[in-house]
């Protein structure tokens, strides 16, 4: 009996280490579960702010694209075309439009200066390739025909100059303050390379915001 007593006694004692295995086996889980939930917070914290790089790199890149590419604010500082455009507007410029076609007579471009082509300067196009400019008292001639010019104040004097040719690849272009505005009339014409792009709307202060013409 006591032999068998103590047998079922130790089968007794094997018997209860199974339970002890299972609840640590449970304790075990339980702590599993815990620390894949927190590594599940974890990568979703990770997730969260890998999307946020991931939007701001986006949101980078494409800022660069539209700026080297397709459209550039720019900065009025001089009086050079009033009255169409003051000192201290803000205007658009659109750098993909010449890729497409040539300027034409009347757009208002930002060009880098033939002299120093780390500034940028803005004036009208005058003069086409292959056109011959002449002012004379104050009225302009383009192979011999008066054009007009509707973006002039009234009366406005600015003497005589030329007749020049343009050169094929080249532009004539003129500040619409013809009487404060360094242009072609000092400087030369325009190579069609230096060109940056065409002034598309003022932006800012907003009482003169709109397309410029």
């Amino acid at each position: 009996m006591e032999r068998e007593n103590g047998f079922k006694e130790d089968i007794g004692q094997i018997g209860v280490e199974p339970e002890k295995i299972e609840a640590a086996k449970g304790t075990l889980a339980q702590t599993g579960f815990a620390e894949g939930a927190l590594e599940h917070d974890q990568k979703k914290k990770g997730s969260f702010f890998g999307e946020i790089l991931e939007s701001v790199a986006i949101a980078v890149i494409l800022a660069f694209v539209i700026r080297v590419f397709l459209f550039q604010p720019f900065y009025i500082p001089s009086g050079s075309m009033e009255p169409t455009l003051q000192p201290g507007d803000r205007i658009i410029v659109n750098k993909f439009l010449y890729r497409f076609k040539e300027p034409a007579r009347g757009d208002i471009i930002v060009f880098k200066y033939p002299r120093n082509p780390k500034r940028d300067f803005i004036k009208r196009v005058i003069g086409l390739p292959g056109e011959t400019v002449e002012i004379r008292d104050s009225v302009l001639y383009i192979n011999g025909k008066k054009v007009d010019q509707p973006y002039l104040p009234k009366g406005l004097r600015y003497g005589s100059y030329g007749p020049v040719k343009v050169p094929e690849g080249s532009y004539f272009m003129m500040g619409d303050n013809r009487n404060n505005s360094e242009d072609s009339r000092v400087w030369g014409t325009l190579p069609r390379e230096n060109i940056v792009g065409k002034a598309m709307l003022i932006y800012w202060p907003l009482a003169r915001a709109g397309m410029i013409k």
